[in-house]
């Protein structure tokens, strides 16, 4: 799988000129160029020129470029790949998947991408990424989460997840009715969990509220804590936090130095465990130390 940065995916629809824009300017990770949600229904067709343009034509930088298709089950996904990926096909790095619910609606991406790659002769392969929004998606989201070596990360897509699930709203409006913890504990482990189990990256879903920066960076860093690689932005307000929680900081940094170190050298001298500042490390701790100097050079803090 394709190493690629992603603690920050900004959405941008697709038929916003304004907001393709922005977005190119920003400092997101990946920005994903939206025909599903975002756009009306009367403008998908004509959403996927301005799309096509923009992927080609803007200086991206060294961001991921995607775009989100319509759902597999639609009248417009079929026509959304084709003529996204014949193009912009050279230049485009991920096709993310809505409303994925079973690995059937992978490989129909994955089969036609094939065949336009091999039909046009593109150098590259194109990722895939999997919104786990609907219940028949969580409810299968290891075998989704194995299902092909195209899908690069699996993304937990709390709104329509919580349409599906029938989740009630009123525990957010009134303090009286609030879930009593993190509504979404279970939902994003599990998807985590399969990520992690398959070598994908894991994504928090988006937060809706762009003006309230503590819950952002609340939701941001519980997914992290967990396991998460990053956060989906709504709004380029939020790119800074996300980038922020989802890298490791100085003190983190030189912790797992130190940690490291003393491994390494505890293994010079015959023994298979060191002590440091009263922490034991062992092999099995110092797993969790390197993953923080990968996620280091990754943000080009090492």
């Amino acid at each position: 799988m394709t190493v690629r940065l992603r603690r920050s995916e900004l959405a941008t629809p697709g038929s916003q000129e304004k907001m393709i824009l922005r977005a190119a300017a920003s400092d997101a990770d990946l920005v994903f160029l939206d025909l599903e949600d975002a756009v009306a229904p009367a403008e998908k067709e004509r959403a996927r020129r301005p799309v096509i343009e923009a992927v080609n034509g803007l200086d991206w930088g060294r961001k991921t470029r995607a775009v989100r298709i319509n759902g597999v089950d639609t009248a417009w996904a079929h026509d959304d790949i084709i003529d996204i990926v014949s193009g912009a096909g050279s230049v485009l790095d991920i096709i993310i998947i809505p409303k994925v619910k079973a690995p059937r609606d992978v490989w129909f991406v994955d089969t036609l991408l094939a065949q336009l790659e091999a039909k046009l002769g593109l150098t590259h392969r194109i990722g895939l990424e999997a919104l786990i929004e609907e219940t028949e998606a969580l409810a299968r989201v290891e075998e989704i989460a194995g299902c092909s070596s195209r899908l690069e990360a699996l993304i937990l897509g709390v709104g329509d997840l919580s349409a599906s699930q029938g989740i009630r709203i009123g525990y957010e409006s009134d303090p009286a009715l609030r879930y009593p913890g993190d509504i979404w504990h279970y939902a994003r482990s599990r998807m985590i969990v399969a990520a992690r189990a398959n070598g994908l990256d894991a994504i928090d879903g988006p937060y809706p509220n762009y003006r309230d920066d503590a819950g952002y960076r609340r939701d941001a860093t519980w997914g992290a804590t967990l396991g998460c690689v990053g956060k989906w932005c709504i709004h380029p307000a939020q790119i800074a936090i996300a980038n922020e929680v989802f890298s490791p900081t100085e003190k983190e940094i030189a912790l797992a130095r130190r940690m490291c170190e003393a491994y390494e050298a505890a293994q010079g001298g015959g023994e298979g465990a060191a002590g440091q500042s009263g922490v034991l490390v062992d092999a099995a701790s110092v797993r969790i130390f390197e993953g923080v100097l990968e996620r280091a050079r990754l943000t080009g803090k090492a």
